[in-house]
C-alpha cells in the first residue's frame, strides 16, 4: 500500500513545503525568540489553542525547557463557544485544560496556521474569561496571510504566501502519525478520521472557521 507522503508527491494538486526537520528547526528558533523577548523564563506560560495548537504548545514549551533548564506551564484552550459563527455552525467542544492561573503571565499563545485572525479573536476571548495576562503574544508554526481582523503574530515559523482558494494542511505526529506542513491548490476531501491536519482554509472551506472534521483546530 502506498504511504501517504506517496500519494502526496504524486498528486499534482499537494505540494509539501515544510517537511520534519524544517518543522523542528522552526520552532526551536521560536523558542529562542520567545526566550529574549521576554527576557527568559519568569512568569512565562504557554496555551496552545485547540486542535492543533495544544501539541505545538507542548512542543514549545519543551523546547524552552531544554534551553533553560526551567519548565513552563502549558495548557489547552477550547474556543469552540467563543467563534464568531457559532449561531450558524455548531462546533464539537472539547476542553480547556489550564493548569495555572493566568493572571499577571506572560501568555504565549499557540496555534499552527495563521489566517483570517477569527480563531486568535475568538481564543482573547476565551482567555479574558479566564484572567488577564501582563503580555499575550501569538506564536504560529506558518503565516499564510489573508488577515480579515487586525492580529499579527509575535514568532512565525515559516511566512508563506498563499492564494485566497488554496488550503494549507499541518501534520502533526502527535495526531497525523507525521510532522510535515503541505499547500493544496484547493480544498482536499475530509479525511475520514483523525484529520489530515489543521488546513487554514480556503474560500471552499464552509466558513472562515473550518469545522473539526476538515482538520481545522480553528483558523487563526
Amino acid at each position: 500500500m502506498p504511504s501517504h507522503n506517496d500519494q502526496i508527491s504524486s498528486d499534482p494538486n499537494a505540494a509539501t513545503i515544510m517537511d520534519a526537520d524544517e518543522m523542528r528547526r522552526a520552532w526551536t528558533r521560536i523558542a529562542h525568540e520567545v526566550l529574549e523577548k521576554n527576557r527568559g523564563v519568569r512568569d512565562l506560560a504557554i496555551v496552545g489553542i485547540l486542535r492543533k495548537g495544544a501539541p505545538l504548545a507542548r512542543r514549545l514549551a519543551d523546547a524552552i525547557a531544554r534551553i533553560e533548564g526551567t519548565p513552563v506551564p502549558v495548557g489547552d484552550l477550547d474556543i469552540s463557544l467563543y467563534r464568531d459563527d457559532f449561531r450558524t455552525y455548531q462546533p464539537k467542544v472539547g476542553t480547556t485544560q489550564i493548569p495555572f492561573d493566568i493572571e499577571g503571565k506572560r501568555l504565549i499563545l499557540v496555534d499552527d496556521v495563521a489566517f483570517t485572525g477569527r480563531t486568535v479573536r475568538a481564543a482573547l476571548g476565551a482567555l479574558v474569561d479566564l484572567g488577564r495576562p501582563a503580555v499575550t503574544q501569538l506564536a504560529v508554526l506558518v503565516d499564510r496571510g489573508h488577515r480579515e481582523l487586525p492580529i499579527r503574530p509575535d514568532f512565525v515559523g515559516k511566512n508563506l504566501p498563499t492564494g485566497r482558494r488554496e488550503f494549507v494542511k499541518v501534520f502533526l505526529s502527535e495526531l497525523n502519525g507525521e510532522d510535515k506542513v503541505v499547500i493544496y491548490k484547493e480544498a482536499p476531501p475530509a479525511p475520514n478520521s483523525g484529520g489530515a491536519g489543521s488546513g487554514k482554509h480556503s474560500l471552499l472551506a464552509p466558513s472562515p472557521l473550518a469545522p473539526p472534521e476538515l482538520g481545522a483546530g480553528g483558523a487563526a
